[in-house]
């Protein structure tokens, strides 16, 4: 179980530093934008994608010694992997909003569907991947205020 949670610890906060390389929210093109008035202060971004990817660690480790088609389980997890790593250049590096938009809902409808597909298998443990899925309802809800107001 360490282990497992290790690799995927390395692999999600990797992924997270990965888009971080691309996240300029000091740019003139960011702050010139429309925002949406509940965009939270920049410190609850870091706390939040913290928790999160703590949360999802937890829960892939256990998901990988419970699932029994794990070539369905890498495709799921390498697709949210490509989605989250590719929002943040799509949007603040390429600034194609709209682009960063479908990326965003396709992430969200992911996580979505992992949480319904394996919630029988995991039941109480499912819940770890709730803050991920949650905050990436916050995310869909700023990029699409930004899409949709400038």
């Amino acid at each position: 179980m360490i282990y497992r949670l290790i690799i995927f610890l390395i692999l999600n906060f990797g992924a997270l530093s990965i888009g971080g390389l691309f996240t300029d929210v000091k740019s003139d093109w960011y702050e010139n934008l429309n925002h949406a008035p509940w965009i939270p202060p920049g410190w609850v971004f870091g706390a939040a994608w913290t928790t999160i990817m703590i949360c999802f660690s937890f829960y892939m480790s256990i998901l990988w010694k419970r699932a029994s088609r794990k070539n369905i389980l890498i495709a799921l997890y390498a697709s949210q992997l490509i989605l989250n790593i590719g929002w943040n250049p799509t949007f603040f590096y390429f600034h194609h909003v709209s682009f960063g938009f479908f990326i965003i809902v396709a992430l969200t409808l992911l996580i979505i569907l992992m949480f319904f597909a394996y919630r029988n298998k995991l039941q109480s443990i499912s819940y770890l991947i709730l803050p991920y899925a949650l905050w990436l309802l916050i995310a869909t809800s700023l990029n699409g205020y930004v899409l949709f107001n400038n």
